[in-house]
């Protein structure tokens, strides 16, 4: 890395998509790489870590903006760490939320599919129950955000 990685050799050791890399760059939560005199794009050892952190951050299902802040957190590292935490356990109460909204709806599709029979689509009973709500078992409509971050 005498040299700094390119963006594309950034992306390959991180499995972030070149996009996403200029994303986090261009709202803050990646710092922005030094430029080459071809202005090209430059990133250090720093660069990978924090793109590293933010990757696994995400794949436990932190929002950017939680992100945002742990990152600012990490920078004060004498400081209590009560808000982390507090980040953490909400995220893990909005996963468990999301968890049994899941649930409710694995065993209304469960439901949904044993009751078929195979027979014509104006007999389907997956198209009847999806045109009729009212028969649902289960209160399970939500805005379709649950399942996003």
């Amino acid at each position: 890395m005498l040299n700094g990685l390119s963006i594309g050799a950034l992306s390959r050791r991180t499995g972030c998509t070149v996009q996403t890399i200029r994303y986090y760059e261009r709202i803050g939560v990646m710092p922005q790489s030094r430029r080459t005199g071809g202005n090209q794009r430059r990133y250090t050892a720093q660069h990978l870590d924090r793109l590293h952190f933010i990757r696994h951050a995400r794949e436990l299902g932190f929002s950017l903006e939680q992100i945002r802040e742990l990152l600012t957190l990490a920078d004060y590292p004498d400081q209590s760490c009560a808000e982390i935490d507090r980040i953490a356990r909400t995220n893990l109460a909005a996963i468990e939320s999301r968890l049994r909204r899941l649930e409710l709806l694995r065993h209304e599709l469960q439901r949904m599919a044993s009751a078929c029979r195979g027979g014509r689509v104006a007999d389907c009973r997956v198209i009847r129950v999806l045109s009729k709500h009212d028969q649902c078992h289960t209160e399970h409509i939500g805005s379709p955000e649950m399942f996003e971050d």
